[in-house]
């Protein structure tokens, strides 16, 4: 943390904890709820995201409901030394891919894809490696989810105490 973002305290970290778990309850809810006053918990509020402790607030939506049924990790392999700043543009051009990462290992980047089915998940894969750079891919389908309740695997909630980017973007109406 910055100077500029001061403190993170237990209050903070229970706010957090809070939001993450419903970002859809009021400041007085939670304000009951760690013994803070509606206003004081506000206060809170925009100080941590005015330090970008909190980036955002989002809804969880599973993605059988919308139609995305198979889903993916794809092991990127690149020819030479392929910047992440490139790898970043390619994904960016992929709906289909809702997470990317550089790695350390043999491959050069993860990537999670989610598809209709797998002739769309084939379709996206061919579409990846038509990228110049890129030497090889590794796939790997997920068939189930050992950890149900993590947002990875579409729960409506993030598990108690997981904090991710992700469950921490968008936006969402805070009363």
């Amino acid at each position: 943390m910055s100077s500029k973002q001061g403190a993170f305290d237990d209050l903070d970290r229970k706010i957090v904890t809070a939001l993450t778990a419903n970002s859809r309850s009021s400041f007085a809810e939670i304000g009951a709820a760690i013994g803070l006053s509606a206003t004081a918990v506000k206060r809170r509020v925009d100080r941590l995201r005015e330090t970008e402790v909190i980036t955002g607030f989002t809804a969880t939506v599973k993605p059988s409901a919308l139609g995305w049924r198979t889903e993916a990790y794809v092991e990127v392999y690149c020819e030479g030394a392929a910047p992440p700043g490139r790898l970043a543009e390619v994904v960016r051009n992929h709906p289909e891919i809702t997470a990317a990462m550089t790695v350390t290992g043999g491959a050069d980047a993860l990537l999670h894809v989610r598809a209709t089915d797998v002739e769309h998940f084939e379709e996206v894969l061919e579409r990846i490696r038509t990228e110049p750079f890129i030497r090889k891919t590794i796939s790997y389908m997920v068939l189930s989810h050992l950890l149900p309740e993590s947002p990875e695997a579409g729960a409506s909630q993030p598990a108690p105490g997981v904090f991710t980017e992700q469950s921490l973007d968008g936006a969402a109406d805070l009363r």
